[in-house]
C-alpha cells in the first residue's frame, strides 16, 4: 500500500493537472504540498522511480497513468467521506476537508464501499465536486461559473471550488450552496461585481468570489 505522504503527492498532483493541464512545475507542486522544492523533487524522484509519475527536471512532473489510478481511488475515498460525514454524521461542510485528509488514508476498501452503498452510491460530495467511480471514471458535466452563465435565465448552484472553511462559511450564510436555484441579473465591470438573486434576496459579489461558484442552467418555474 502507498504511504499517506505518496498519497497525497499523487492527489495534489491529480488535482493540479486537472486545474491546469501539462506538466506541473516543482515550485508549485511544493508550495501545494506545504515543503520546500528539494523535499518534493526528492519525493518526485522517488515516484518517478516507482512508474508513478513522468519526471523531467527544470520542466516538471505528470502522472503516469498507474499514478492518476491511484490518485483517483484516494480522492474517491476523500469525498466518499465528507460526504458521509455531513450526511451521516451531521458535520458541518466547512470542516469535513480536514477531517477526510486524514481519515483517507485509514479507511479500508470493504468499508468505503460499505460507506458508499448506504449514502445511495453519490456522484459528488457536499461542494459538488464528482466522486471517482470504483472504475476510476470522473463524471464532468459542463459548467459555468457565476461570471459568465446567461443572464437572467435560472440556475442552479453545481459546485463550489472554494473549499476553505472561511470561503464555504460564507457562501453558506448567503445561501450559495449546491441545489440552490438562482439567476445573475447583471454584471457590473467597472466594479467587477455581479448582481444575482436568491428567490427573494439580492446578493451583490466580486468577481473572484462569483467565479468559485459553479451552476449549470434550471427549467423555468411553470407559471400557475
Amino acid at each position: 500500500m502507498p504511504s499517506s505522504t505518496v498519497e497525497n503527492y499523487l492527489k495534489q498532483l491529480y488535482l493540479q493537472q486537472h486545474a491546469e493541464g501539462g506538466m506541473i512545475p516543482m515550485g508549485r507542486l511544493a508550495v501545494a504540498m506545504g515543503v520546500v522544492p528539494g523535499t518534493a523533487t526528492s519525493m518526485v524522484k522517488a515516484l518517478s522511480d516507482s512508474g508513478l509519475v513522468e519526471y523531467e527536471p527544470r520542466t516538471g512532473v505528470r502522472l503516469t497513468k498507474h499514478g492518476e489510478q491511484l490518485a483517483l481511488h484516494v480522492l474517491r475515498r476523500h469525498r466518499l467521506l465528507e460526504l458521509f460525514l455531513v450526511k451521516t454524521l451531521g458535520l458541518d461542510w466547512s470542516v469535513v476537508h480536514t477531517e477526510a485528509d486524514a481519515l483517507e488514508h485509514a479507511i479500508s476498501d470493504l468499508v468505503l464501499e460499505r460507506i458508499d452503498a448506504l449514502l445511495g452510491h453519490p456522484t459528488t460530495d457536499p461542494h459538488g465536486d464528482p466522486i471517482p467511480t470504483q472504475k476510476g471514471h470522473v463524471p464532468e458535466p459542463d459548467l459555468l461559473s457565476l461570471t459568465d452563465c446567461p443572464l437572467n435565465e435560472p440556475q442552479r448552484i453545481t459546485r463550489v471550488l472554494d473549499q476553505e472553511p472561511g470561503f464555504l462559511k460564507f457562501a453558506e450564510r448567503q445561501g450559495l450552496i449546491p441545489g440552490k436555484l438562482l439567476t445573475v441579473e447583471q454584471r457590473d465591470l467597472p466594479a467587477e461585481a455581479v448582481q444575482l438573486r436568491i428567490g427573494r434576496q439580492e446578493i451583490s459579489l466580486g468577481f473572484i468570489a462569483a467565479a468559485k461558484i459553479l451552476v449549470q442552467p434550471a427549467p423555468r418555474p411553470r407559471k400557475a
